[in-house]
Formats: structure tokens, C-alpha cells, sequence
């Protein structure tokens, strides 16, 4: 049996531009460019600052108290907010604790306030802007805050500025677990969104 090779065949009908004729009525304008994608800017939310059930302010000791439930219905929330749904504000120097009370019947959640601005990738660095305000293992699915347990957290807003709280376990901040998070230089304290 005799054998050949299709090589350099394919290589000359490559190099000499083998195949059909060109279509010389052929449009010859160059193709539109593909638009850019858009990047969508979280909307904060406005209105008055509320003060609801789950957030205490006392301005003599200049603290701020406050309770955020994860998990439930929709998951990957605080406070049954998603996508930065509420907006957190306390005056810079107040001395803020937050218990993360996780109430999500099968998975791990975190907390931390963030310099990173959304959106979030699925994968969200755990570093904190404010020392002690992140839970302990924020990226662990197993070490994290389970099912049923309660994390406190205490810190200094020490510094004026935008931020966000954001869960670190992988994904889910990229699926909407974040909230606005400010602190204020004139006073302000208070929730939007609530």
C-alpha cells in the first residue's frame, strides 16, 4: 500500500489563498465594532436617614449598634437587602459593633467593610478598611459564620469616607450580598433603604 502525505498540499493551497474565488461585489466596509460593555453603577439610596428596629445610636457615648441577619429569603442578603438595597451611614470617630446573626439553614457568611467598589467579582479579597471589622475565616465555607451562630464584630470608624459590607465567602457578594456602608464627617447617622 502506498502512502502519501496531504501536507504540502494543504500548506501551498494555505499559502497561495486556495478555495473559491473572492466575491469581488463583496461589501468591503469594515464590520462595526462591537459595543463596550457597560458597567453598571450601583445606585445608592436616598431619601431621609431612618433609624429602624435593628440599628441603635447613642451620641453621648458616640456609638452605633446594629444587627444584620443573613441568609433566609432571597439568600445572599443583610437584612433581607441585597445589591447595596440599604445604606448605612455613622459619624466619623463612633465606635460601631455589628452582630452577624447568620440565619441561613445550609451555608457559612461573612462580614467586612470594604474600600473595594462594586460590582464584585467572585472572589472578593478579605481585607478590612477599619481594624477588627471583619468576622473571623471570612472566606471559609467551614469556618466561617454557620448556620445558626452569631459574630460580633466592634471597630472605630475612624476615617470619612464610602465604603461597603460585603460577605467574603466566594460568590457571594458577586451575587448581591453588599450594602453601602458611610461614614460621615457632619454628623449624619442613620439608615436609607430600611
Amino acid at each position: 500500500m502506498k502512502r502519501f502525505s496531504i501536507f504540502p498540499a494543504l500548506v501551498f493551497a494555505v499559502a497561495c489563498g486556495g478555495g473559491e474565488p473572492a466575491d469581488s461585489s463583496a461589501d468591503t466596509t469594515p464590520a462595526a465594532a462591537a459595543p463596550a460593555a457597560t458597567v453598571s453603577v450601583p445606585v445608592v439610596p436616598s431619601g431621609p436617614l431612618g433609624i429602624p428596629d435593628w440599628f441603635h445610636v447613642d451620641a453621648d457615648a458616640q456609638t452605633v449598634h446594629m444587627t444584620l441577619t443573613a441568609g433566609g429569603t432571597p439568600p445572599w442578603h443583610y437584612n433581607d437587602a441585597q445589591h447595596g438595597g440599604q445604606a448605612i451611614t455613622v459619624p466619623v470617630g463612633y465606635t460601631v459593633t455589628i452582630d452577624l446573626i447568620n440565619e441561613d439553614p445550609v451555608m457559612a457568611h461573612s462580614l467586612g467593610i470594604s474600600a473595594d467598589a462594586p460590582p464584585f467579582g467572585g472572589v472578593v479579597e478579605p481585607v478590612t478598611v477599619f481594624d477588627g471589622a471583619i468576622t473571623e475565616n471570612p472566606g471559609s465555607m467551614v469556618d466561617g459564620t454557620m448556620p445558626g451562630e452569631t459574630e460580633t464584630v466592634t471597630f472605630v470608624a475612624e476615617t470619612a469616607g464610602s465604603y461597603w459590607i460585603v460577605c467574603y465567602i466566594t460568590g457571594h457578594s458577586f451575587s448581591g450580598m453588599w450594602l453601602h456602608f458611610n461614614v460621615s464627617s457632619d454628623g449624619s447617622v442613620g439608615v436609607q433603604g430600611a
